[in-house]
């Protein structure tokens, strides 16, 4: 079953006297359960296209589907339920709250969707020690390393278990020990869950994680593929 159908999608930003093409007529079906890499260097179109696809942004041209919902045909208010109820999201900047503990962090989505305060605790609990923070309930961010923040991020994107989960270089910010750890984290809790799984990503080192990859340059995709059969490896990638 598809979890993302992208139709004919085009954005455009205005840049001056300039017009730029962020995404040029891009198609795809992603299905539940995948764990897909869009891939390409800065400004190809990959972070536009997964804040399209998160509803962040609204596309000039096309259609956008999550399961039997069109993006494209919510109100304001019906998109930011769809956001808050069914899609997780992890930044590279981790966006998480500093006067917060981890697991008030972990609870903040789960509040919003007006979850019980000792359920929501409890799955805050059980989630931090899936991704390795037993322990560190009650420490704020400025007590964890980047790292450890970024797990935080994981575990407040699924615990409210989203039908998808949109990850815009999630590795960016940290070193490349933490930064496998963190994608064998996403690739565990990937196959796990059945989460659906969309990072962006230009780092070649953790892209053989996802098994599927989508190329983007200039806008468009350019290649679609599974990984295991892909051209070159990530750390042949590598300079």
């Amino acid at each position: 079953m598809s979890e993302i159908t992208c139709s004919n999608v085009s954005k455009t930003f205005i840049q001056g006297n300039a017009k730029i093409k962020g995404l040029d007529n891009v198609s795809l079906t992603i299905d539940r359960g995948e764990f897909v890499c869009l891939s390409g260097p800065s400004g190809s179109g990959k972070t536009t296209l997964l804040n399209t696809l998160g509803g962040l942004l609204s596309p000039d041209q096309g259609e956008i589907s999550i399961g039997n919902e069109k993006l494209t045909s919510l109100d304001k208010d019906a998109l930011a339920d769809m956001r808050l109820q069914r899609i997780g999201f992890v930044f590279q900047s981790y966006n998480l709250i500093p006067v917060l503990s981890a697991r008030e962090n972990v609870e903040f989505v789960m509040q919003v969707q007006g979850i019980a305060a000792k359920e929501r605790q409890q799955k805050a609990n059980a989630m931090l020690k899936e991704v390795g923070l037993e322990g560190m309930e009650n420490r704020r961010p400025a007590e964890l390393s980047g790292g450890q923040q970024q797990r935080v991020a994981v575990a407040r994107a699924i615990v409210s278990n989203p039908a998808l989960i949109l990850a815009d270089e999630p590795t960016a910010n940290l070193d490349s020990h933490t930064a496998e750890n963190l994608m064998g984290l996403l690739e565990t809790l990937n196959r796990k869950h059945q989460i659906t799984l969309v990072l962006a990503t230009h780092d070649p080192r953790i892209m053989n994680y996802a098994r599927r990859q989508i190329k983007m340059e200039d806008g468009k995709i350019i290649a679609d593929y599974p990984t295991s059969i892909a051209p070159e490896g990530p750390m042949a990638a590598q300079s």
